[in-house]
């Protein structure tokens, strides 16, 4: 399944904090938990607010299933990201602050979908998230260690 890419807005604040509030209460029935979880996270509700208004953060939707909040479908997934300038001795680099998804063919494509973005837009590095799943995706990209929690996948040929 294919899904369909579409920036992420302000306006989408909602409904990813929505999502990710079903996605805890899936996981941890005590209130506590999930309160200290939303409070640890990346996504919550300030983290949203800048990320977004920066234009760099994606959603990926499947618009063949209808959703409450969006005519675009339903959320299967997004990244938030800003661009990085004059980083680690490259010109322009695509930092992923954090990668939420439904499954692991929505992990795939979100991935590939930051990865061809910053090809397109002649940007030389990626930054993601070093968390498991999203290793399993990135790895085929030849993704290597940057610092402990994230990794660094090239976009560029690099010279030695």
């Amino acid at each position: 399944m294919m899904g369909n890419f579409l920036g992420a807005t302000v306006e989408n604040i909602d409904e990813i904090l929505f999502y990710e509030n079903n996605k805890i209460k899936e996981i941890h029935s005590s209130e506590i938990e999930q309160s200290m979880i939303r409070w640890n996270s990346r996504w919550r509700q300030e983290s949203l607010e800048h990320y977004l208004k920066l234009g760099w953060s994606f959603i990926l939707r499947d618009n063949e299933v209808s959703n409450p909040h969006s005519t675009d479908g339903v959320l299967l997934g997004y990244f938030l990201a800003q661009p990085l300038l004059f980083l680690d001795g490259q010109t322009q680099s695509l930092w992923i602050e954090h990668i939420s998804y439904i499954n692991l063919s929505a992990r795939d494509q979100l991935c590939e979908f930051a990865y061809k973005l910053s090809r397109e837009k002649h940007f030389q590095k990626v930054y993601f998230p070093s968390q498991g799943s999203v290793l399993n995706s990135v790895n085929i990209l030849k993704a290597t260690p940057w610092i402990p929690e994230v990794v660094q996948v090239f976009t560029t040929k690099v010279s030695t």
